[in-house]
């Protein structure tokens, strides 16, 4: 057992850290939709973007991928890179809520469960959200973190 968590240690921590970013994201999320009203969901997911960004740089770099160094010349490749990386991931989910909400119209049903109403535009968002982790850990995996021996 302790040799398949040595194994796969980035993977569980990746894992931990995605959830707990997708977490912030869905949070800012849902405040922005509170605060700026629901009609501007894509806006709403740029700023949920933004804030879950900084979150998952700074775990990925320190826990995930265990890239300690803060030099200049370290920073100045990762943060770029991740950045880039997460630029065409928000493009991805911000076509997608696009194609969810305005042409197959999801923001036409929701329900409750649990007390929570669940609308179809964050149905969509989830479904995005499965699809942009695993864009986001194929990235920071083989291009962002990317140890030399690698």
């Amino acid at each position: 057992m302790k040799k398949l968590l040595i194994k796969y240690k980035e993977l569980i921590t990746y894992i931990i850290f995605g959830v707990l970013t997708t977490a912030v994201n869905f949070v800012t999320f849902w405040l922005m939709n509170l605060v700026l009203g629901e009609k501007l969901y894509l806006l709403n997911n740029v700023i949920a973007w933004i804030v879950s960004v900084i979150f998952a740089y700074v775990t990925n770099k320190l826990w995930v991928f265990e890239s300690k160094s803060w030099k200049l010349k370290v920073i100045g490749k990762e943060i770029p890179e991740f950045v880039g990386a997460r630029l065409f991931s928000l493009a991805v989910e911000e076509g997608g809520l696009f194609l969810f909400v305005n042409v197959m119209h999801f923001d036409k049903f929701s329900f409750k469960l649990l007390g929570f109403e669940i609308t179809g535009t964050l149905i969509a968002k989830v479904i995005l959200a499965v699809i942009v982790v695993i864009l986001n850990y194929i990235f920071s995996k083989l291009v962002i973190f990317k140890k030399k021996n690698d």
